[in-house]
């Protein structure tokens, strides 16, 4: 499409890795520098979960973690990624390429950082924070419209690694909606992603339970709980109290907490019409993306409007827990509309075998916003670059082991994907 269009003396593993594997990925990580010692301690997302459980309050790990309903929908999603099982061939290693190519910009691997609405909640600052660790990893970060920081600031950090996520605001026609878009634009984002799948606010019982509601109100267990967490209690004083950034211009000023949350509460209804889609397709020159889509008949009636590509996603699992998992219903997707448009994948990805999964049954690219997250909450001010890196390595790893190169060869793997939607005609 067009512009819319890491050494120490430590035993040495029995073989020597191939040189196109990191040894960090290989496993034979035992230095005894800062960075081999956290891929010790670290070496996989399940640990770094761990350690953000304990870095972070109650509320923000429960925001973090949890889904909607009984968090059926996040269970499924890990279960149906594990289900799929792909063949490795052997006799031909060789380098592997991770490089993909998405709407005219070149990525260093096929990951990108997913919105995440009030990010600056589970680690303070973590706009800023994801914007710079997209820019030095070379993958796409997608801020969200209720992101912590501005899409202009966003912009400044993550230059052509800047997408824009955007919410629909129907009011006074779309003022505040278009007014977004003409903001990302001159911001400079490569791609706006547009969410379909909120249509209504989803009933989130751990939130509800620890009285994280908009505007949020401070209590004693809360107090508490970020006594109880230091790193974040730090974290906090450095960065500040979360904004919704790109809503301030929106509300009258001051536009102090209180208010913006106030707007957004009232006049962010999520999701778009096809009407309203037509709109943003006339009034966004670069590439549009659809988000949450999980029905190829929505993905084709997406395309027909002009839209250049389709985020299969559920949302994580925070919006409809009988939703099905977002990688049982990619391959029909992409066999409806991989041909015309560019097919991305979200929901559930915690590493890169996940990705691996993804391509092999037709995304071109993969997107995950908790893992980053994670890293966050579990490291610090670093752990989006840790996670970035933590990828993309295992993305080699699970490439080297399957026998392919290069991204494209991963749709060529044979595989076995027992839970793949049919959907009737």
């Amino acid at each position: 499409m067009t512009d819319r269009a890491i050494s120490g003396r430590a035993s040495q593993p029995a073989s020597v890795p191939p040189a196109s594997v990191p040894a960090a990925a290989w496993g034979a990580g035992s230095g005894t520098s800062a960075a081999a010692r956290l891929k010790q301690r670290m070496p996989t997302l399940d640990y770094l979960e761990r350690a953000a459980r304990r870095r972070i309050p109650r509320f923000a790990w429960d925001f973090l973690e949890g889904g909607t309903g009984a968090d059926v929908g996040i269970a499924e999603n890990r279960a149906a990624l594990d289900a799929v099982k792909l063949v490795p061939r052997y006799g031909a290693p060789g380098p592997v390429d991770t490089g993909v190519d998405l709407f005219g910009t070149r990525y260093s691997a096929p990951i990108g950082i997913s919105p995440v609405g009030v990010d600056g909640l589970v680690w303070p600052g973590a706009t800023q924070l994801l914007a710079t660790a997209a820019a030095k990893a070379r993958i796409p970060y997608v801020v969200g419209t209720l992101a912590s920081a501005s899409i202009e600031e966003v912009a400044a950090f993550a230059g052509d690694c800047t997408w824009f996520q955007l919410y629909g605001l129907p009011g006074r026609d779309h003022l505040v909606t278009l007014d977004l878009v003409r903001r990302a634009e001159a911001a400079g984002a490569r791609a706006l992603v547009a969410t379909l799948d909120a249509p209504v606010r989803s009933k989130r019982p751990r939130d509800l339970n620890n009285g994280l509601v908009v505007p949020f109100r401070t209590t004693a267990r809360t107090v508490r709980d970020v006594a109880l967490a230091l790193p974040w209690a730090l974290a906090l004083a450095k960065a500040g109290t979360p904004q919704f950034a790109n809503m301030a211009p929106y509300v009258a000023a001051p536009a102090t907490l209180p208010k913006t949350a106030g707007f957004v509460q009232s006049e962010i209804k999520g999701t778009f019409s096809w009407e309203a889609v037509k709109r943003l397709r006339d009034a966004w020159p670069r590439a549009l993306v659809m988000k949450g889509i999980l029905h190829p008949a929505d993905a084709e009636m997406a395309i027909s409007i002009g839209v250049d590509g389709i985020l299969v996603s559920n949302h994580g699992g925070r919006q409809l827990d009988a939703a099905p998992a977002a990688i049982d219903v990619l391959p029909a997707i992409a066999a409806a509309v991989g041909s015309r448009a560019t097919v991305l994948y979200d929901s559930g990805i915690r590493s890169g075998l996940d990705v691996a999964r993804a391509l092999a049954l037709g995304a071109a690219s993969t997107f995950c916003g908790r893992a980053f997250l994670i890293g966050l909450a579990g490291i610090g001010d670093g752990g989006a670059d840790y996670v970035a890196e933590l990828l993309t390595e295992e993305v080699q790893v699970a490439m080297g082991q399957l026998g392919v190169r290069d991204l494209a060869s991963l749709k060529d793997v044979e595989r076995r994907h027992a839970g793949a939607f049919a959907f009737r005609p």
